[in-house]
């Protein structure tokens, strides 16, 4: 008869012994994989799921998404592959599972393919040449790695087998001894008989001591001060590398606080760190959205009405950088030429043109909508440009440019 030891999870996931590699790891967190629950969730509870099962703060896992959005979208890759691999409560299997037969899940067939086929262009490749792909595998694979193997034996599924570790050396052949009371075997029929047991002194009442007092975690102190550290060397490379624009500074700033907060969610604190993330990513987001090549350097702020009755009073531009324009030009003669640009910052452009001119205009906007003399769009970078040559022959000739960086764009006729 051969011994086989026996590894458990819990030695697993300490790192007590050295033959528990990452294939191992990975492998029971397949077979113990979160469940995505129906109470508690935000969208299809992939993040929810997660913190459940690992049992940490769920606002922090859903931080770690909104984080990993911010690298080409990475962290929608990895929520439609969590939707699609993790199973619901009270489900057999996954919905992706259920669509090859495996079992029966409550997501519906045509919401499982939609899921499917939304998951190639998450992954970037046809934007960036698949680094979404690359880079949010690689950062997921290594944070389920550390958190399995840190926190695999917490909350784990009653029904799911352990994946242990195979000895392939050859294990030694079992001798059987006689008990420690008869070490020179010389009572065989008693070979069989259990140790005596041993007797055992009862232990002395020890004194009570005070409750132990938890130390206060340094994690959020610590990592607040690394992120000052950070974005002011990032500003000093500002001036030497045009790489670090506010988009990129923000980026590692949040991905500072982002390991913080994953450091906290393992040794305590760091949760004031929320208050930081949340509001620069969403700056982050709305900077790596947004055009804001409309800005022009000045200072002018405020909203623009004008309405001019003569070419000669159209001015060449109208502009600001946060406020309302608000440009009329049906006051302008029936005949000639005039040419003229509006752009704004954030806000909003509304243009009206006469009902008889001919009309060239271009209509942009970097994060919003655009209706130019047509069907209203939203959207990012919608550009449109349109020749119209309106009810009448002839007659007045309009050249318009008109943008806005985030906001509305509207041109009409009056």
């Amino acid at each position: 008869m051969c011994i086989v030891p026996r590894t458990t999870m819990l030695d697993i996931v300490s790192g007590n012994l050295s033959t528990a590699g990452v294939e191992e790891t990975l492998k029971d967190f397949w077979v113990s994989r979160p469940r995505r629950p129906h109470e508690g969730r935000k969208i299809a509870g992939v993040a929810a799921g997660i913190a459940q099962r690992y049992q940490i703060d769920p606002v922090v896992v859903r931080v770690a998404f909104v984080a990993m959005a911010l690298c080409n979208g990475a962290g929608f890759l990895i929520y439609l592959l969590g939707w699609l691999w993790l199973a619901q409560d009270n489900d057999e299997v996954s919905a992706a599972e259920a669509l090859i037969g495996r079992g029966r899940s409550s997501t519906p067939v045509p919401l499982t393919i939609l899921l499917g086929l939304a998951v190639l262009p998450a992954t970037g490749f046809f934007v960036d040449g698949g680094f979404t792909m690359v880079g949010g595998v690689l950062l997921s694979v290594g944070a389920v790695y550390l958190l399995h193997r840190g926190r695999g034996s917490l909350n784990r599924p009653p029904s799911a087998p352990e994946v242990r570790p195979v000895d392939t050396a050859e294990s030694p052949t079992t001798r059987v001894t006689p008990p420690a009371w008869d070490p020179l075997g010389a009572a065989p029929f008693a070979w069989d008989l259990p140790e005596p047991t041993p007797t055992t002194a009862v232990p002395a009442e020890q004194p009570s001591r005070p409750p132990h007092r938890r130390r206060r975690s340094r994690v959020g102190a610590a990592t607040f001060g690394l992120s000052l550290v950070v974005l002011a060397g990032a500003l000093v490379a500002s001036s030497y590398s045009a790489w670090f624009t506010a988009q990129h500074i923000i980026g590692l700033v949040v991905a500072t606080l982002g390991l913080g907060l994953l450091v906290g969610a393992f040794r305590g604190g760091g949760r004031g760190l929320i208050g930081l993330v949340v509001p620069l990513s969403l700056a982050g987001a709305v900077l790596t959205s947004a055009d804001f090549s409309t800005f022009d350097g000045s200072e002018h702020v405020g909203d623009v009405d004008a309405r001019p009755v003569t070419i000669e009073q159209l001015q060449s531009r109208y502009d600001t950088n946060a406020g309302t324009v608000d440009l009329d030009l049906t006051g302008l003669p029936a005949s000639g030429t005039a040419t003229t640009a509006v752009e704004v910052g954030v806000g909003s452009v509304k243009v009206r043109v006469p009902a008889s001119a001919d009309v060239t205009v271009t209509c942009h906007t970097g994060l919003g909508s655009v209706e130019c003399l047509g069907p209203e769009k939203g959207g990012r970078n919608n550009t449109a440009t349109v020749t119209d040559g309106g009810t009448g022959e002839g007659g007045l000739k309009l050249e318009l440019d008109v943008r806005a960086g985030v906001g509305e764009v509207v041109v009409r006729r009056g």
